[in-house]
């Protein structure tokens, strides 16, 4: 089958490169030679455990690894993971912490479908869990899904997202972080027509391209300087023999790794440089910064090909969501039907994936909602990841949120005036009547 053999064969690489990592390792420890101390033989030593690990970390699914969170009571409580709702594509995890009290807040999580799988939104899980009720969207890997089960292009991701937020309910607070914002958007428009009693209590959307034109980066100026042939001819593999999807197109994890790693190779290759360096000198450990960021950067994952294909068509070529022209089977969705829900945008100023004014014109998008019940906020100095998950989100963004979350949580708003978003010294004054 073609390009199934492409597949194998980057698979085969990255296997190779693990085992010469392990294998170099296990040879440079061999008791004999540490009886003439060599740096040469501590530097292999050091450079197939960094190296072991890295090539290892790509195949694994990462844990979430959360096991209690503190509450008001002053007792750690225990969390389990529990699916509430199972889907060939996706499924909806709680996190369910045992013996707490009911929370006031719960917070969907739409977790970003580009390349990792949904532990990278750990931190900003173990941020809310203390304050708020959590769910989560846990995307599968597509190498993993049997071709049986179909296709999954863009429409079918908003519709599980139509499927997830029925599920809650109308008392949830739904934050979409990166690649998803623009379909949550359109997920809650659609509600808004075909079931208004089931949107959302608020929709946060952080660091998403609604329109990425608004400002051009690396990535939007990619999108548009290749063909969608081009695009499938040189991104779109077959699964290979080792797993279950085995024949399914998809856009390989490891393809979209080595683009991650691309565009800041100089800053990636001394972080590895570095990190070996301190195993030689024995100041490495498990759990490092430099192995607790990796362990979840290098744990990629394969998109379906009709979701790739179709969020670069659709979404950055097209600009659907932007032109408010998206269609999602068979049914045009309009966002400014969106009356009832307040929505608020996260920028951050140095965004170099979805850059400031990419995500903030939702904000223009929604026509039919008050000014009061719209909010936008800018963190200075804080790239791509610092607006969910870094010290930005942390310090900064998550207290905004929740309360914007909070100002929200009163009777829905029904009037349908027009207006311009609120600032964040506005925020509090955001509450619907």
């Amino acid at each position: 089958m073609r390009y199934m053999a492409t597949y194998d064969l980057m698979e085969s690489f990255r296997n190779t490169q693990q085992w010469m990592g392990a294998t170099a390792l296990s040879m440079a420890s061999y008791p004999a030679f540490q009886l003439i101390p060599n740096p040469a033989l501590n530097f292999m030593a050091a450079w197939g455990e960094v190296a072991e690990r890295s090539y290892s970390r790509m195949v694994v699914k990462p844990d979430w690894g959360i096991h209690s969170v503190p509450c008001d009571d002053g007792r750690d409580h225990i969390v389990t993971v529990e699916k509430v709702v199972q889907r060939p594509f996706g499924d909806l995890i709680h996190f369910d912490v045992k013996g707490r009290e009911p929370m006031d807040r719960k917070i969907l999580l739409v977790a970003p479908m580009s390349g990792h799988y949904a532990t990278l939104l750990r931190s900003t899980v173990i941020s809310l869990l203390p304050d708020a009720d959590v769910y989560i969207t846990d995307w599968h890997n597509a190498r993993d899904i049997p071709v049986s089960e179909g296709k999954f292009d863009i429409e079918d991701y908003t519709l599980y997202l139509v499927d997830f937020m029925k599920e809650l309910g109308p008392d949830t607070n739904v934050i979409a972080v990166c690649q998803p914002a623009p379909l949550t958007l359109a997920a809650t428009a659609y509600l808004a027509e075909i079931d208004p009693d089931a949107q959302p209590r608020t929709l946060t959307l952080i660091g998403g391209p609604i329109d990425p034109n608004a400002t051009p980066t690396e990535v939007t100026d990619f999108g548009h300087s290749v063909t969608m042939g081009q695009l499938e001819e040189m991104m779109i593999q077959r699964v290979g023999a080792s797993y279950k999807g085995i024949g399914r197109r998809v856009y390989p994890g490891l393809l979209q790794l080595t683009s991650f790693i691309s565009m800041n190779a100089d800053k990636h290759s001394k972080a590895f440089q570095d990190q070996i360096m301190r195993v030689m000198r024995g100041e490495a450990s498990d759990h490092d910064h430099h192995n607790r960021f990796y362990d979840e950067y290098l744990a990629v994952m394969d998109m379906t090909a009709e979701f790739y294909l179709t969020t670069v068509d659709r979404v950055f070529k097209k600009a659907e969501i932007a032109a408010n022209e998206f269609v999602v089977d068979g049914h045009k969705v309009d966002i400014g039907k969106i009356t009832t829900v307040a929505v608020k945008t996260v920028e951050g100023e140095n965004d170099d994936i979805s850059a400031p004014g990419q995500c903030v014109a939702a904000l223009d998008l929604c026509t039919g909602l008050p000014d009061e019940m719209k909010a936008s906020h800018l963190e200075p100095g804080a790239g791509h990841y610092g607006i969910f998950a870094g010290s930005s989100w942390r310090n900064n963004i998550r207290p905004l949120v929740l309360d914007f979350i909070d100002a929200n949580t009163g009777e829905r708003k029904t009037t349908k005036r027009k207006g311009k978003a609120t600032k964040d010294s506005a925020t509090p004054n955001l509450k619907a009547v």
